[in-house]
Formats: C-alpha cells, structure tokens, sequence
C-alpha cells in the first residue's frame, strides 16, 4: 500500500517546507521504494511507493496528465488486459497501472471509475478546473482520508500527518466512539476526529474553493445490481463458474513481483485459497483430481508460502479444536510446510508482563484511533518473518463468510418465496429445514417475518455500565444500537439485501485497519473480489445454502481441490474450561485506583461517563461478570487513548479546566509509566 499525501492552498504559496518535512518523515516508513513530489500553484503532492508488482517499479508519481491535472494512484488493477484492449492507441501491454488509469480518465473522465476493477484509492488534481477529485474501490480495502477548511484542502493515505500536523485540537467525534464501544465497528467515512472524513467506498469526493468556503460533494460512482440474475439449467454449471470467478479472484491476488505469504487456518476459506492458488500455478499437488480451470493468462507469482497460527490446548478435550491437524491437511497436499505460531507458547510469555492502565499507548508511536499500533507478541513474530523472508503481499481468506454460506440458516430462501409468491416452493422448503433445524415449520415462518420488521436495541453491556451519562446514550442512540438491517418486501431481492448488508459489515471492519509502521505489508482478499461478488449475488441463494448443508455451492465446487477431510469437516461448539476462563481474567489490564486516575477523566470532561459511577463500579466490580468487564476494560482503554491525545495537544480540553495544567498533569503521568 503506497503513500500519497497532498496539501492544496486555494490561495497563496505552497506549504511551508518545514510542515511538508514533517509529513514526509511520517510517510517514510510506509513507502520505502519512492520518495516523489509535485509542487505547483499553491498545491504540494508527495507519494511514496511500496512496489509488490513488476510494473509498479517502472512508476512515475504523481503522474501528470498533458492537461496539467495532477493524478496519484496507490492500487493494483486487476482488469489491465481488458482497459488495454479498449485503450489501445493510448497504453500497451507494458504501461504500468497508472499509465493505464490516466488514460482511462482521459478517455471517460470520472466515468472511468466503475471500470477500474482491484483494490485502490486515487486523486487527481485539476488546476484547470481548480478541483480535487478523490475516489476508493466499491470495496474500500485502501485508506484515503481528506480535511478541508475556508482557503485549503489536506488529502491523506494515513491520519497521521492530518491530525498531528493540522496546528490544531480537535473535538473527538461521539458517534465514531460509540460505535466503537459497543465494537458495532463505524461507519466507512467516520474517523474519531471531526472535520476529518474517510472516502466512502465506490465513492468519489469532488471538492473545490467556493464562495462561502470549500465545496463538497460525494457522489456514488458504481453499485452491485439487484437486478442481476445469473440462472443456470444445472448444478453442475454453478460449479464450473464458482471454480472459474473464485480462481480469478485468487490470480489477481498472486500478482507479485516476489513470493507471496498466504494466512492458512485450518477452515475452508483460507485452505480452499491456498488449494486454487496450488493448481492455478501449476504446483503438483498430491491427490487433486482437477485441471486448472483458469489458464488465460500466466501466474505472476514465484511462489506461494504459508503462515498459520492456532492452539492445540484442548486437544486432549476435544481433538477438533486443535487446527494444526486440518492445517497439516493442507500442507500434506502440497508437500509443504509453513509457519505455524503456536498461541500456547506466546500464553506463557504474555504471562510475564502484566499490563497496566496505560501501557497500551506507552509505546509504539501516536495512535490516530484507540487501536494502539504496539505489535503484540503474536504480531512482532508475524512482522519478523515477513521481513526476513522478504514478503509483501499476504493474503487473507476474511469475507468468505458471509458470501459463501458459512451459517446454515433458511431466512434468506424463504423471504425470497415470501416477496415472490411462490408459496408451493415455501412449503417445501419450510418442510425441509424444519427437518434439518428441527423446528417447527410455524417458527421458521415467524423468524423470516421478523426480519421485515426488525427492532433496534442497545447491546446488553451499554446497559450493565451504568457509568456511561444518559445524554452520551440518547445522543448517539444509533450509533449504539445493534440494529438488523429491515429486510424490505419492495425493492432487492431479500437474498440480495443480505449479501449487500454482509458486505457493509466487511467494508466497516476494513476502514477500522489502521496500517501500522511495524508491520508492513499488503493485504490482499481475494472473498472481496468484485467479479466473485457480483456472481455470488446474483445466483439463487438456494445454491449457495442448503437444508443438509452449508457452503453447498463452494464444497461441491471444490471436490477435488481441497482436501475431502476439510470439505466434510463438522465442526462442533467447545466451551472451554471455567478454569481457564477465570486464568484469562487475571490477564486483564490492572484495575487503577482513584491515585491513578487522578481528579479528572477525559471521558467524564467530555460527557461520556460519570466519574463517580465510574470509580464506584471500578472499586467493587465482580470478575465473574462478563459483559461488566469487557465494557470496563473497553473503556479504560478510550480513557487511556483520550489522555494519549491530550499529551500530544490533539484533543480539544474541556474548557471546566485549566488547559495548560491539565496537559502538564497528563505530561508527567506519561512521563512516570
């Protein structure tokens, strides 16, 4: 993931040198490839590339159009062949993915944008229009973060150099830190700090000067159609075009100029990656019985490793929790072993080093968000091997839940026979999952009816933290509420209503990923393939799930592929033991006293919490509570980031203090842990 950083002031010079000096020192460990400018007109533009393809090498940015616009891309583009056919007089086969997309743009303008298939994030500057576009993939996995004021307009890969340059304090955005404590994730364009937003995914930002300050307009360039309906006369054509979009997705995500690291657990959405990667590339695998069913194009990969990680702690309990085994499955077929970090080794070693209130944001550098960007154990061995290994490219098997059928549940097939009439094929199907579920058909009816009229609720643990003030809860009341998506009976099919909600869920998790200096890679998902998507949101979701199994399209498809012994694994619930559980409490963050907390909170300045129920709740707090103490351990950590932010002056003080004492006072607690 490469850096692009700019800074347009409507009127006047460029940036101080000294305040770019500083962005550029913060950018450097992101991008250590490249380190380029554009300077022009009251407009500063810095890129730095992290090269993960062959092309990406021979790359000149910013890239500047004969028109004089400016254009920075940070992406891999996934449909080069395709815009190359089309673009033939501009581009050929040897332009790099930036040749292609300015080309592209000034062939269509911003209709380009819903062409460009891959994981991206651009902007382009056009001083003859004295505009800023900026613009993300529909799915949104790249980062690109704008602020903008009265007389200027700030873009960004990374928060960082928007917040702790700004020569400003901010007020802290209520509504992102209550979707944050209640772990719903926020929405996509939120970030914690007002007057800083994130672009929307398929989205595109137009910003410009206007007589009453900056103009600002989003507007949504590209959408999955609900309308799209892919029907087939028999299964087995399902499967042949499940293996064809699924060894796409997995090809795309291979493309590297250097080996690439493969996250393999033992389920089936990272090993049936790792299986399709194996014959897309031609390795012998022992036991496959398929062909490659994609061979339009070569392989631009020199191989493909594995890192895999888990616990064989309760195996003597029950052998199915011990993912070693399914992992050696995998391993067996390929003849090669990867990785494997063992969670018991890092328990004991974790165990040695209590945390405290504060260690989390003790070291490790500014934290933009209350994620803290110290690498756990488990990280700082992960992050070892990739540099010793010379990796960039990782890939991941997260989103293949939600659009492979991972819950076996009826509630999308039956409101599809609802809205459509087809009350023969609702009978049916009622019959055949009241058989598998064993439960009765009347309240299978009843749970896919309920879901048109869904009622929101706050989660449990908001309600057992009676700390939290009733103004913070009724002011972001949504914000709190785990809410359902309303399935509607007009408009989208309910199935594509689903998919498109799962996806949301996806998009939100991906905006929370903060990159993080110490662990440079880039994270490829081949489940969030815009082509795989489409074709999995437009098949009847009775392929996808069926009353006597789940993943059904993805495990027939797979026959042969991925090993039996994963395809029919059944997985089963395990509690661990109460002993162990009750192990795991005493690892959590130290409780403070009132002497480390001090006279004041941050949160309770702020009209988060009450401090006294706070403190009277800390004090006497029974560990055997769950929901309790996960909402107290969630918001020691809000105080601990809050009082991070006051220390590097970003916060806005609550004016019921003395700001200078305040800050001296926080000053000298960091300074003593």
């Amino acid at each position: 993931m490469s850096m692009q950083f700019g800074r347009w002031n409507f009127e006047g010079p460029a940036p101080a040198m000294e305040y770019i000096e500083k962005v550029d020192a913060t950018l450097a460990p992101y991008g250590p490839d490249s380190n380029e400018s554009y300077s022009k007109d009251g407009v500063k533009i810095l890129y730095r590339s992290f090269c993960t393809t062959k092309e990406s090498h021979r790359e000149t940015q910013p890239h500047v159009f004969a028109s004089g616009a400016v254009l920075t891309w940070d992406g891999r583009l996934d449909n080069r062949a395709e815009l190359i056919g089309e673009l033939t007089n501009a581009v050929s086969i040897n332009s790099t993915d930036v040749e292609i997309v300015a080309a592209a743009f000034e062939c269509w303008g911003d209709k380009c944008l819903g062409r460009l298939i891959g994981d991206w994030a651009l902007s382009i500057w056009n001083p003859r229009k004295r505009s800023l576009l900026l613009a993300k993939d529909p799915i949104g996995l790249r980062h690109l973060y704008y602020s903008f004021e009265k007389d200027h307009v700030t873009w960004s890969t990374i928060l960082d150099p928007l917040v702790l340059f700004a020569g400003k304090t901010f007020v802290i955005r209520e509504e992102y830190i209550a979707a944050w404590l209640t772990n719903q994730f926020p929405a996509t364009h939120l970030t914690p700090y007002v007057g800083i937003q994130a672009v929307p995914p398929s989205c595109c930002v137009l910003l410009r000067p206007g007589k009453h300050g900056t103009e600002h307009t989003i507007t949504r360039y590209w959408d999955f159609n609900p309308d799209k309906h892919i029907r087939y006369r028999t299964d087995a054509e399902y499967e042949e075009r499940f293996r064809f979009v699924f060894a796409q997705a997995v090809q795309r995500c291979l493309r590297s100029d250097r080996p690439v690291l493969a996250e393999l657990s033992g389920g089936m959405d990272s090993s049936s990656i790792v299986c399709m990667a194996d014959l897309i590339m031609g390795v012998e695998v022992r036991g496959a019985t398929h062909s490659s069913p994609l061979a339009t194009s070569p392989v631009e990969c020199p191989r493909l490793d594995t890192i895999s990680w888990g616990t064989d702690l309760y195996e003597h309990l029950e052998p199915d929790t011990n993912e070693f085994h399914w992992i050696s499955k995998v391993e067996q077929r390929r003849g090669r072993i990867g990785l494997h970090i063992n969670f018991n080794d890092l328990k004991s070693i974790k165990a040695k080093s209590p945390r405290s209130f504060m260690s989390a944001f003790d070291s490790g550098g500014f934290a933009c968000t209350p994620a803290p960007k110290t690498l756990s154990r488990f990280f700082q061995l992960y992050a070892a091997h990739i540099a010793s290994q010379g990796y960039r490219v990782t890939i991941s098997g997260v989103g293949g839940d939600h659009v492979t059928g991972k819950e076996r549940t009826p509630m999308r097939e039956l409101q599809t026979f609802l809205v459509r009439g087809r009350f023969v094929s609702l009978t049916r199907q009622l019959n055949a999952w009241a058989i598998t579920t064993r439960k009765p058909c009347t309240l299978l009816l009843q749970e896919a009816v309920r879901e048109f009229f869904p009622r929101p609720k706050i989660p449990k643990d908001i309600f057992s933290a009676s700390w939290f003030h009733s103004d913070f809860i009724n002011r972001n009341h949504t914000a709190l509420c785990d809410c359902p998506a309303r399935v509607k009976f007009l408009g989208p099919l309910p199935s594509f209503q689903h998919n498109v909600d799962g996806l949301e869920g996806e998009r939100r998790l991906a905006a929370c990923w903060e990159l993080n200096p110490h662990l440079i890679r880039e994270v490829r998902y081949p489940y969030l393939d815009r082509d795989f998507l489409e074709f999995m949101y437009a098949i009847p979701c009775e392929q996808v799930v069926r009353p006597s199994e789940h993943r059904s399209l993805m495990k027939r498809a797979l026959v042969g592929i991925v090993p039996d012994e994963l395809l029919n694994r059944k997985r089963k619930v395990f509690v661990r033991p109460e002993s162990d559980r009750e192990k795991e409490k005493k690892t959590l963050p130290e409780r403070p006293g009132s002497a480390d907390i001090g006279e004041h909170m941050v949160s309770s300045l702020m009209g988060i919490i009450d401090l006294n129920r706070f403190l009277d709740v800390l004090q006497n707090v029974d560990h055997k509570d769950d929901a309790l103490m996960r909402m107290l351990t969630r918001t020691l950590r809000l105080e601990s980031w809050l009082r991070h932010l006051v220390n590097h002056k970003i916060v806005a003080t609550p004016k019921v203090i003395d700001a200078q004492a305040y800050f001296s006072r926080a000053e000298k607690v960091m300074a003593s842990r």
